[in-house]
């Protein structure tokens, strides 16, 4: 016999002794993993009554799902109660270390124990995009005749990254990222739970904050940071988790910047306008800034979508696709690693040539349209495709563009009261200038002038 057993003080422990001590030195995100549904905080478009995941859980549904969302939402948590709930055999394994041999190997298992006492398993794979097709085509058989009910977690699109047969047989579910609200109830939680520091410590509000802030809808995040902290708190004696602490513990400062304040907008307001005044150091400064302190990326991502159009617009065409695709990379990556698809998007608007004549345009037509300048559709540009619009005289007389060499004729387009009017002013700038070398041009043989 081991020493180690000795030293543990396991040795002639019964298994469910040997499990209870293993779990109280588990990491506190384990030890407070939601042992029932009512636990779980968050995802209440699944877990409400009647809803998907709640069928699944309660034993209702006997689908197999893909568990679509950020880190630390609950996604193994959710398949660990699907076992629990419905009393299968649960089998956990990971993408980033199991091959086909080891899937074979749980489904040869799990066919033997369904065929011997009816016992059903519950197979959760993680990370399930980093299998391989090969890899994922193994799991169809057993997948379509139910030999296990898989439950596989991705942070990818799995529509994206899963082969389309194993997506056909099973139920994709979204999860969303936890709002602060739901982080802080289970940092309280684990404050005051036997399971978890059993209110062995105090956290004060700032070092709170601070926590929901490092989690950004993380919840395994939040716990990891506040256990580190739980333990320099019991060092120091006198078990109060103040903010410098925290601070010191993570080895990251709270910035200041509440994001319902005046550091909100003043932050944000001085990123766009360090963008619009080509500054790319100061930009990515207040990015990080924005980022550090718990920014949601979605809302900078939008504010980088807008300033492609409102600041840049026509001088850079390509500034809009670059925003676009980092706000599409914010949607499937999420913190982390969104920040370099964010700073990339940025870089890229400070450092293009800038119009507002996009601005200036629709600014410019809205406002004639709010005064009430109108006027109706000229009929040769009216719709022609129903019975009776030729009578009305309607689509009559069009000339078809492309019938020309040039691609361009003269043509009213505008309502009578509008002809002439002129919306957009492109500067020289950039793309800009060949825009405003050839509008010119185009209005003369448009107008016939």
């Amino acid at each position: 016999m081991s020493e180690g057993l000795f030293d543990e003080g396991l040795f002639g422990a019964t298994d469910e002794e040997k499990a209870e001590r293993i779990a109280a030195n588990a990491p506190l995100a384990v030890r407070m993993r939601p042992a029932t549904l009512d636990e779980v905080v968050g995802q209440d478009h699944l877990l409400g009554p009647g809803a998907p995941l709640r069928r699944l859980v309660e034993g209702a549904t006997p689908a197999s799902v893909m568990l679509y969302g950020p880190p630390g939402t609950g996604k193994t948590t959710l398949a660990t109660l699907v076992s629990k709930a419905t009393g299968r055999r649960f089998v956990a394994l990971s993408a980033l270390s199991a091959g086909v041999k080891e899937v074979r190997a749980v489904i040869d298992e799990a066919r033997r124990r369904l065929v011997r006492s009816g016992e059903s398993t519950v197979l959760f794979i993680d990370e399930v995009h980093r299998f391989s097709k090969t890899q994922q085509d193994a799991l169809l058989g057993a997948v379509e005749d139910r030999i296990v009910l898989l439950v596989a977690a991705t942070t990818e699109n799995p529509f994206f990254s899963v082969v389309s047969p194993l997506l056909s047989r099973s139920l994709v579910l979204q999860l969303k990222s936890l709002t602060d609200d739901h982080v802080r109830a289970v940092i309280r939680r684990a404050v005051s739970d036997e399971r978890g520091l059993g209110g062995s410590v105090v956290v004060e509000p700032d070092a709170e904050d601070h926590l929901v802030r490092l989690a950004g809808g993380d919840a395994r995040r939040s716990l990891t940071a506040l256990e580190a902290a739980a333990d320099s708190a019991a060092a120091s004696n006198n078990g109060v988790i103040t903010l410098e602490l925290l601070e010191s513990t993570v080895d990251k400062a709270a910035v200041r910047y509440d994001r319902d304040g005046d550091q909100h907008y003043d932050v944000t307001s001085a990123f766009i306008k360090s963008i619009r005044g080509s500054d790319v150091d100061a930009a990515l400064h207040y990015l990080a800034r924005m980022i550090e302190a718990g920014e949601d990326p979605r809302f900078i991502a939008r504010r980088l979508v807008i300033h492609a159009s409102e600041d840049i617009g026509m001088a850079d065409p390509t500034a809009l696709q670059t925003c676009v695709a980092a706000a599409q990379a914010v949607q499937l990556i999420g913190l982390p690693e969104c920040a370099l698809n964010l700073a990339q998007a940025t870089i890229h608007l400070a450092t293009a040539p800038k119009s507002n004549a996009v601005t200036t345009a629709i600014n410019a037509a809205m406002s004639d349209v709010r005064k009430g300048a109108i006027g109706a559709v000229p009929p040769h540009l009216r719709d022609g495709h129903y019975a009776g619009a030729a009578k009305l005289g309607n689509a009559q007389g069009y000339r078809y563009p492309h019938d020309v060499p040039e691609g361009v004729l003269t043509q009213q387009y505008a309502p009578d009261d509008l002809v002439g009017r002129d919306y957009y002013e492109p500067t020289g700038r950039g793309a800009e200038r060949a825009v405003a070398e050839r509008l010119p041009r185009l209005r003369r043989v448009i107008r016939g002038e």
